[in-house]
Formats: structure tokens, sequence, C-alpha cells
């Protein structure tokens, strides 16, 4: 008897949190902001920037730095050689940046894994969750909570930060240029034209150099059709592999990651973060999400030492596709290993030398049970256990109703299923029914920590609840199965 315990915690969508995000009218238009900011006096000036800190510093950290920031970021669309003052440059930035609410609408679908430095034989286990914050038209982030759980299964979520800031992003970051063309080989885009453009370019190199490398060839050759759409392909896969680095200051809870590449337009979507532990010891923070663009997804990575500096990269080959990718915690025979669902209704198992490079995959698990004739797919990263590789699942039934179920891998050979639950372990419940997206409950990871497993999970894409499982009736329902 599979016995849950349900949690008073509950984090709720709140309207009040903004962050600054970049506002981007036409070419034309923010020359013409540039020009009529510095053509003010000194004091216009002055007094327009005073009314501006007045109304809005105090809600947002950093708030000068940002403005400077996304001055930087337009400072080549200044048509005058004349330099602009400070102040000026703040007020640039001010006209170029909006206040934006990130999560007025919703915020669900957990991940969560432990705190950077915690241990597992720490009393309280404290631990990193990160959420889907859907605001505005429907845009997706993801932020990030701070809590701990203790070892009798009680969980503490720390208060969300007082502000929110999203890091700016940092195209010049180093391309490897052997990886990108072979990116570029996966992407169909190899050509006469792409090999010309990154021929001269060093083992490393950075956007600036890569647009010269293009313009380089764009002046020797004539542009064809083929041409045109290679050089918005290499500029559009580096854009979408960039970092991003939040201040010190910048206190963990207050973090948020914004889409920013093109592939992102529309949100980056259902981050499922792993504590990955290499061969060596060395721990790093992968999580595989959805990025989309408002009519494609796309599979990415995302990757942290730290939650503070973020790399995200494409993830590339045929098996990197479709939604709910999750990497497993620690190479298998050397391998990297990954659950996926490329066809949109089973859960397949893959495995890869390189971890952006994604070849072949194979079908595991299909729907076997009323609750997931629809579809099935992953729940998070898979857990380990003695008893082998505990992988929360969800099944979509009739209506379109989500359920939150789990299976039980080989521990030496995850293709092999040992155990499946034959009716889901959450359900939604009467009042968990109603809200954005109905009769929904859905979780993109859970957290074991002594004889407990906490899971947490969005609730009709709305809210997100918590609840706990004694991981040794979970993993003896899975044997029985």
């Amino acid at each position: 008897m599979i016995s849950l315990s349900k949690k008073e915690t509950v984090l709720r969508p709140d309207h009040r949190r903004v962050l600054l995000r970049p506002e981007n009218p036409s070419e034309e238009r923010r020359q013409r902001i540039i020009a009529r900011v510095s053509g003010l006096s000194q004091d216009e000036t002055g007094r327009t920037l005073d009314d501006l800190k007045e109304r809005y510093a105090g809600r947002h950290p950093g708030f000068e730095n940002a403005l400077l920031a996304r001055y930087d970021q337009v400072e080549h669309l200044r048509i005058s050689d004349r330099e602009l003052s400070p102040e000026q440059k703040l007020l640039v930035g001010a006209y170029l940046l909006r206040e934006f609410s990130f999560e007025s609408t919703a915020l669900f679908n957990p991940s969560i894994v432990p705190f950077p430095g915690a241990s597992e034989n720490d009393e309280v286990l404290r631990f990193v969750m990160s959420l889907r914050a859907v605001g505005e038209g429907h845009v997706s982030s993801i932020e990030f909570r701070t809590g701990g759980v203790n070892k009798k299964g009680e969980v503490m979520v720390d208060p969300a930060g007082t502000f929110a800031a999203m890091a700016f992003p940092d195209f010049d970051s180093k391309y490897n240029k052997e990886l990108f063309g072979r990116k570029l080989y996966e992407t169909g885009y190899e050509n006469d034209f792409s090999r010309q453009a990154l021929k001269n370019l060093g083992q490393t190199f950075t956007l600036n150099d890569l647009n010269n490398g293009i313009t380089s060839v764009r002046r020797r050759v004539k542009l064809s059709a083929e041409a045109d759409f290679t050089i918005r392909a290499i500029l559009l896969l580096a854009q979408s592999n960039y970092e991003a680095v939040f201040p010190d200051e910048i206190p963990l809870a207050s973090r948020v990651i914004f889409p920013h590449s093109p592939t992102e337009a529309n949100g980056i979507e259902d981050a499922r973060f792993t504590a990955f532990r290499e061969d060596d010891g060395e721990m790093r923070y992968y999580a595989p999400y959805a990025a989309y663009d408002g009519k494609i997804v796309l599979p990415q990575l995302m990757q942290t030492p730290d939650f503070r500096r973020f790399q995200f990269i494409t993830l590339n080959g045929p098996a990197a596709r479709n939604k709910g990718m999750a990497l497993f915690p620690r190479r298998l025979n050397g391998l990297y290993a990954m659950l996926g669902r490329q066809d949109d209704e089973n859960i397949s198992l893959m495995y890869s030398e390189h971890l952006h490079f994604w070849y072949e995959s194979r079908i595991i698990i299909k729907p076997a049970f009323p609750w997931e004739f629809n579809k099935i797919g992953n729940c998070g990263s898979p857990i380990e256990t003695e008893a082998g590789w505990l992988v929360l699942t969800h099944g979509v039934g009739s209506l379109r109703s989500y359920y939150i179920g789990a299976a039980l891998l080989d521990r030496n050979d995850p293709a092999k299923v040992l155990g499946r639950l034959r009716e889901p372990l959450i359900i939604p419940s009467a009042d968990e029914r109603d809200g954005y997206v109905p009769n929904v409950v859905y979780t993109c990871g859970a957290l074991r920590h002594g004889d407990f497993l906490v899971i947490p999970y969005g609730v009709a894409d709305t809210i997100t609840s918590f609840v706990t499982v004694r991981l040794a009736d979970l993993l003896a329902s899975l044997r029985r199965a």
C-alpha cells in the first residue's frame, strides 16, 4: 500500500514579481530613440533620470547596471560620432527595457536537485527547485526556489526573492569550431558557403568573429538563395548557443532564466534538472528543456556548475527531438544516457558518447493502462536506488487528463523494465482539477532523502504542490507489479 503525505506548502504565481526585459522595436526606431536622448540637454537628462530612479530603482536590484547593460547591446546603432554621457546611456537603456510580470499566470512543472555542496548525510538536505513561470503573452521562463527536507520527510521552502532579475546573455562566448561545424552538418547546412565562412576562423571563435567570416565570404561570392538560408542558419545556431551569468549579489531565489535566443522566442519550458556526477567526482547540473519559438519545439540543454553561470546549448541528432528529455545522473558503461519521447507517445532510451549529439533511441515503455492510453512520458531524471532506476512517469488518459505514475528500470541495463504501477501514484484530486489547464498533475523531477521521496508537482498548469512517499513502499509496489 502506497501512502502519500500531502504537504501544506503551495507555491502560487505572484503578479507583483516583475523583471526588466528587453523591448525591441525596429532597428530604425531604436536609432531614433538614441538620437532623441542624445539631443536632450543636461538638465532635461538629469530630471528625467531622477524621476525614473525614484519610481523604479527600488523595484529592481542593480537597476543602473541593467540599464547600462541594455545600452551596451544597442550602442552599435548610434549614428552620431558623439559619445553619450553616462546619464544618457542610462536613459537609452530605460527606453529599450520594460517591466515584465513573468509569473503572473502560472508557476508549475518543478524539478528539484540537491543544493551545490549538500550531502545526503545532512539531517536537512538543502535543495534547489526550478519552476516554469508563465507571464504576459504566455511567455515561459525558468525561476528558482530553495528549501530543505529533513529525515522525517518534512519540506520547507524558503520565501521567494523580493526582487527578480534575469542575466543578460553573452553571445560572444567562445564556440568550438569542430563542434559548430558538426552541428551545422546535423542541421543540413554544412555546405560550400558555411565551410568558407568557417575556414579562416580559429579553433575557438566568437559571434563577432563569425560575422566577420560571413562578411568576408559575402564580399567574394555572389549570394544565392541557398547561401542566404545558410547565413540565417549559421547565425541562428550561434545565437542558440550562449552563456548568461548572474551577478553574485542576486540571490538564487531572485534569478530568472528568461528566453533570449530566436528558438526561445515564446519561452523556455519544463527544464528537467539533474545533479550529474562525472567519473572523476566532479558535479555539474544539466537540464534538457524545450525551447519554443511560437511554432516549433526544439530540445536544448542548460548546464551550470553553481546556478550562477549558465550555458545554453543546442542538442543535435535524430534522437534529439520532441519534449520530455531527461538525463541519467551518471554515465552508464562510459556513455551518457537519456530518456525521451521522440514519437510523442512512448518512452525511449538513448545513449551517446557526446552530451550534445543523440543519434539512436529505443522504445522501452509503451502505454499499457487506461490512465495512459493516450501517451506516456518521463517526469524527470531517473533516481538511482538499490532496487534499480526509479522513473516517475506521466500518463495522459481520457479527456486529456494527466496522471503521475512510476516505473522501475534495471540498474545495469535500463532497457529492462522491472516493474510499473498499474494505478496512478498521483491523480488530480477534486480541489486540483481546475486551473489554467484543467485535470493536469505533472512534475519534472523528484528528490530522495533518507526514507522519503519528495515530489513537487504542478497542478492544472497553475500552481505547485508537494507530496512525500516512503521510498520502500513505492519500490515494493513496483516489484510486485
